[in-house]
């Protein structure tokens, strides 16, 4: 049984992750960057480890560090949150090397998602719907457009081993192609040392669908239902809805069973979450997140199950405490993601809490490792919390949330409150009535 758990993160999630191994009974300890000194999550660990300086590289990214400080504070796990060596296949690989337990997925598994085009692959072989596009990697140039003038136009470019937008470029016509090719290929060249790309269908005004999903090593998979997470600006999600609007609780119970099935034959092990793109009443599988989601609160507010409880507990070992017939959703629960960025410009803001005052009242959850006179470093990214609320129905989560929002008060950085409060009353919001271009259109800093 897991008795000491190294939390490889740092921030809110590493707060989130502290919580739930105290709820089981399991000690702590943090590591930390010479910058996160005096962090909320190393004051509440049981024990801490500085892993190094303030760059990534050489502290929460130092796998040697980290994998050395489970070692000498005797930990038997670590969980890696999400973000820096989250979904690292190598890191999971070398923590199992250790004898100690990966909270997360089998290192296979994490390469095999890793692998975009792979993971489109094999989830169309276990019988998901996939965007139209190459069947692999597309590395010449005259091949990817005989494809692109297949699928028709617009197109998407995109880095095989990309995430967060990069290595992602749109071809409206065959006149834009080149340019767009040679741009991916180069971008993803850059940010991932992997400059394959592949071509596939561009959708218009598609919503952004996600599935949560957990499994055990019996192959039990169940569905939490799924997330709306198509507020987003630059590929970053800003506001995330659970359940969506615009499945209907018999298609959400089919496919989702489905996705669950597909999860279990695969012999997956943890949380994942399948994302999709929602247009014309149809879903397309893009990629797979192997780790846990920032947004994962709402799913937890709806359906009653601590899921990084659930996580720890089928990495060690355990068979899942429920059976998908008693996952029962109630209500509806929105986050919105405060970053520590100026919200028309979204350019990061980096210094100390001045002040701070966190909401409360009936619905509402605020994950975050804030605190007044607590530094934000500017080496990281910029989430410094996540408001949660929850509602017996829509309208009444917009409500509460317009009122968790009036009373958020965090001074001396600027934050995307204000943007926040924009949204809440913004007709089409309020209507449910958006895409994953809807801030493009309506807010164009982002």
């Amino acid at each position: 049984m897991i008795k000491k758990v190294l939390i490889a993160n740092r921030g809110e999630i590493a707060v989130r992750i502290l919580r739930a191994c105290k709820d089981l009974g399991i000690q702590t300890v943090a590591v930390h960057s010479t910058a996160d000194e005096d962090a909320m999550h190393v004051r509440l660990a049981d024990e801490s480890v500085c892993v190094g300086p303030p760059q990534p590289r050489e502290s929460y990214l130092n796998i040697p560090a980290i994998i050395s400080a489970a070692v000498i504070s005797g930990a038997d796990a670590i969980h890696p949150g999400f973000g820096f060596l989250s979904e690292n296949s190598t890191f999971a690989h070398m923590v199992e090397e250790h004898g100690l337990i990966f909270i997360g997925p089998k290192a296979d598994h994490i390469a095999m998602m890793g692998d975009k085009i792979m993971a489109k692959k094999t989830f169309a072989r276990l019988g998901l719907p996939t965007t139209p596009g190459s069947d692999g990697a597309v590395n010449d140039i005259s091949k990817a457009l005989k494809i692109a003038d297949k699928i028709g136009y617009p197109v998407l470019i995109k880095a095989a081993a990309g995430g967060g937008g990069r290595g992602m470029r749109i071809a409206q016509t065959k006149l834009d192609f080149t340019e767009a090719y040679e741009t991916a290929r180069r971008e993803a060249g850059i940010a991932f040392g992997n400059d394959r790309v592949y071509v596939e269908k561009y959708l218009e005004n598609p919503r952004h669908i996600e599935f949560q999903i957990i499994a055990d090593k019996f192959k039990n998979a169940v569905h939490l239902g799924e997330r709306d997470c198509s507020l987003q600006r630059r590929n970053q999600k800003v506001w995330e809805e659970a359940l969506s609007s615009v499945l209907t609780p018999e298609f959400r119970d089919n496919f989702g069973r489905k996705i669950a099935k597909a999860v279990g034959e695969l012999g997956y092990l943890g949380v994942g979450t399948l994302e999709f793109l929602y247009e014309k009443g149809e879903l397309y599988f893009i990629e797979m997140n192997t780790r846990i989601q920032v947004e994962h609160p709402i799913t937890e507010m709806i359906t009653g199950v601590d899921i990084v409880r659930e996580q720890i507990l089928v990495a060690d070992g355990n068979k899942l405490s429920f059976s998908q017939d008693e996952v029962e959703f109630r209500g509806h629960a929105i986050e919105c993601r405060i970053n520590a960025e100026n919200p028309e410009t979204f350019i990061p803001s980096a210094g100390t809490i001045t002040n701070y005052h966190c909401p409360g009242g009936p619905g509402v959850r605020v994950d975050s490792a804030l605190y007044a006179g607590c530094k934000i470093p500017p080496y990281y990214d910029s989430l410094i919390a996540k408001l949660i609320v929850h509602g017996a129905d829509r309208r009444q989560c917009l409500a509460r949330l317009r009122r968790a929002l009036s009373e958020y008060v965090i001074e001396g950085v600027d934050t995307l409150i204000p943007l926040h409060l924009k949204l809440v009353d913004h007709p089409n919001v309020i209507a449910g009535n958006f895409d994953i271009r809807f801030l493009e259109r309506n807010f164009q800093a982002g």
